[in-house]
């Protein structure tokens, strides 16, 4: 894992750079010095529109009770292309531009996802305003609990409803004939 990332620090920038030779003496200097600038300026404002649009998406997901899971991964995405798209390189501006694409977002959303939930473990924790009655009672509310095991987690809703009480017991005479 260390040695793949020393790879991606070193060789993005080196095909970078070449890149950016090669296209400097295809088109010139300042032709490419301008492309460079206006990736820049375009990948920004398409990735604010798609930005707002998927926290739109994020909110209504949570407004109707779903959790918002493909419109996060999406968002998750469109930062990882605006990082992209803001360090100056041809192939950075490309794979940027490819993210902002939204049914090929959408289709890498999916697969990661998919990856992370057959290779590891998926929390999802809520959180609110906590109770400001008993301190310790809401620490422990919000702490994750140390007995979750590896078993199945069923989802559902529940409803509590109290056991009817008879005033009395039932009496029940033992012995007595009729």
């Amino acid at each position: 894992m260390r040695l793949t990332i020393l790879l991606l620090f070193v060789a993005v920038p080196l095909i970078e750079l070449a890149l950016l030779i090669e296209l400097g003496r295809q088109i010139g200097f300042w032709w490419t010095i301008g492309i460079v600038i206006f990736t820049a300026f375009a990948g920004t404002a398409v990735l604010q529109q798609q930005g707002l649009q998927t926290l739109g998406r994020i909110n209504e997901s949570m407004a109707s009770g779903v959790p918002p899971i493909e419109p996060v991964v999406e968002g998750f995405f469109l930062v990882i292309a605006g990082a992209f798209l803001l360090t100056p390189g041809i192939l950075t501006d490309t794979v940027g531009f490819l993210l902002l694409v939204p049914p090929l977002r959408r289709m890498m959303a999916r697969w990661s996802f998919d990856r992370i939930m057959a290779t590891g473990s998926v929390y999802v924790r809520t959180s609110g305003r906590r109770p400001e009655s008993d301190s310790s009672q809401a620490e422990s509310a919000y702490r994750p609990r140390p007995d979750v095991g590896d078993g199945p987690i069923i989802d559902g809703d529940y409803q509590r409803v109290e056991d009817p009480k008879p005033d009395r017991p039932p009496h029940h005479d033992v012995g007595r004939g009729s």
